[in-house]
């Protein structure tokens, strides 16, 4: 991606982060998030059917349980999701993405352990063995995921960049402000409307360089 209109649309995935009915759907592990979400679902499903129809590739990041480990790692966070995500195992209904944002094209890549989508885990080598180099950001948490998801990849050399629309932290100012104040830094900020029109526009681009 060479500026801020330019896609190579075969080089790009959307990854969205841990949009499960387990942190979205009905049986969550954390209610405030949910009830922060509003139109939340609504723009990321904007966000999956835009990058689907312009060949843009869907990667779900999806927290599937701990497979019964009793050391989940020592950050506080784990007191409350460790505890309501215990039964969690591959497959159960808090685990399974959205049916509506889940398309047979998608690609689910899980983890059982952290509370990161991308330490430890296949996501990043994943996204290079598809030939990946632009990662577009969608889902939960703006708190802890989606930013250690954005710094971590653009460690790793992808251009970053994360759906404004299409995120959610708790509470939602606060999401506000890590996006301003810290997401800026490492990722390129954008609305969803935005990447539906910039990858339509690429993709005519690209039909007419091949006539």
């Amino acid at each position: 991606m060479g500026s801020r209109t330019e896609w190579d649309l075969a080089g790009t995935a959307v990854v969205a982060i841990e949009c499960q009915n387990g942190t979205l759907g009905d049986d969550v592990a954390i209610p405030a998030l949910r009830d922060a979400a509003g139109d939340l679902v609504d723009r990321i499903d904007e966000v999956l059917q835009a990058a689907r129809a312009h060949g843009v590739r869907v990667v779900h990041a999806i927290y599937e349980g701990a497979l019964g480990a009793a050391n989940l790692g020592t950050e506080p966070l784990w007191r409350h999701i460790g505890p309501a995500s215990a039964n969690w195992t591959p497959g159960s209904l808090p685990t399974q993405v959205l049916p509506r944002l889940l398309d047979p094209a998608d690609v689910v890549s899980p983890r059982h352990h952290g509370l990161s989508p991308v330490q430890g885990t296949e996501l990043l080598p994943l996204l290079k063995n598809f030939g990946i180099h632009t990662v577009v950001l969608v889902g939960v948490s703006v708190n802890v995921a989606v930013l250690v998801t954005a710094a971590a990849a653009a460690g790793e050399g992808f251009h970053v960049v994360v759906a404004r629309d299409a995120v959610r932290g708790v509470p939602p100012e606060y999401g506000e402000m890590v996006l301003e104040n810290s997401i800026r830094q490492v990722a390129r900020i954008a609305r969803s409307t935005d990447l539906a029109s910039q990858w339509q526009a690429a993709a005519a681009n690209a039909q007419v360089a091949a006539r």
